[in-house]
């Protein structure tokens, strides 16, 4: 299929959001509004305390706009309960952070396996297995996070988002924490993920390399897109 045929899995319609304190009102996001194409790639860029990260917060429902709505793979996620936002995301959605927010009680398959287990998935381990085999940790499969290097960490955490086959991958900095070389193979896989397995990828950067490779570059600036 090509691009311009490709439904739209992501549409965010005139999202503001504000918040309110004793010093008045601060308006994070102002009227943003794009909309992404399944298996599409973009970038988020801008500088601190632009509102990416907020932006990044309410496409998962994590966080509700003042105005304004998202959908996701179809569903106006504002129009469905907590519960169901939480279950939409469980099923469409995966997501890689800079801290990696790994459990560390649980052994790299573990961690992988735990979506898997929740979704009631039968095959968790073997399914688990097959993805850290494919970041290239089968050797790594039952060690803790506190003695994993953070790229090792950060591939655990790309397996557990990419295992469940999610419609879009929302990832926040994802090589932060890394150094140059950890984070562009980091990057690689990202992107070999993405097209194999049709993922739609929206990240959180500030490094300028990463965001060339996406095909759409959301800029922000004050709260606003100014280009797309």
């Amino acid at each position: 299929m090509s691009q311009a045929a490709r439904p739209a899995i992501i549409s965010v319609e005139h999202v503001c959001k504000s918040v309110t304190d004793s010093t008045g009102t601060l308006d994070i996001l102002r009227d943003i509004d794009f909309t992404l194409a399944e298996r599409e790639t973009a970038a988020i860029v801008g500088a601190s305390g632009s509102g990416k990260s907020t932006l990044l917060s309410i496409i998962a429902g994590l966080d509700t706009p003042t105005s304004g709505t998202v959908h996701l793979a179809g569903q106006d996620i504002f129009a469905l309960n907590e519960d169901d936002r939480a279950a939409l995301r469980a099923h469409k959605v995966g997501f890689v952070f800079q801290s990696f927010q790994l459990l560390g009680n649980l052994t790299a398959l573990e961690n992988v396996m735990l979506p898997l287990e929740l979704a009631g998935r039968k095959d968790s381990r073997k399914a688990a297995t097959d993805m850290l085999a494919r970041v290239g940790l089968t050797t790594r499969l039952n060690h803790y996070p506190r003695v994993l290097s953070g790229g090792e960490q950060q591939r655990v955490a790309l397996a557990r988002a990419f295992v469940v086959q999610p419609a879009v991958l929302l990832a926040d900095e994802p090589t932060g924490s890394l150094d140059f070389a950890t984070g562009e193979t980091i990057m690689e896989l990202m992107f070999d993920l993405n097209r194999e397995l049709g993922t739609t990828l929206v990240l959180v950067t500030h490094d300028r390399g990463i965001a060339a490779r996406c095909v759409h570059r959301i800029t922000i600036e004050a709260g606003r897109v100014v280009d797309s």
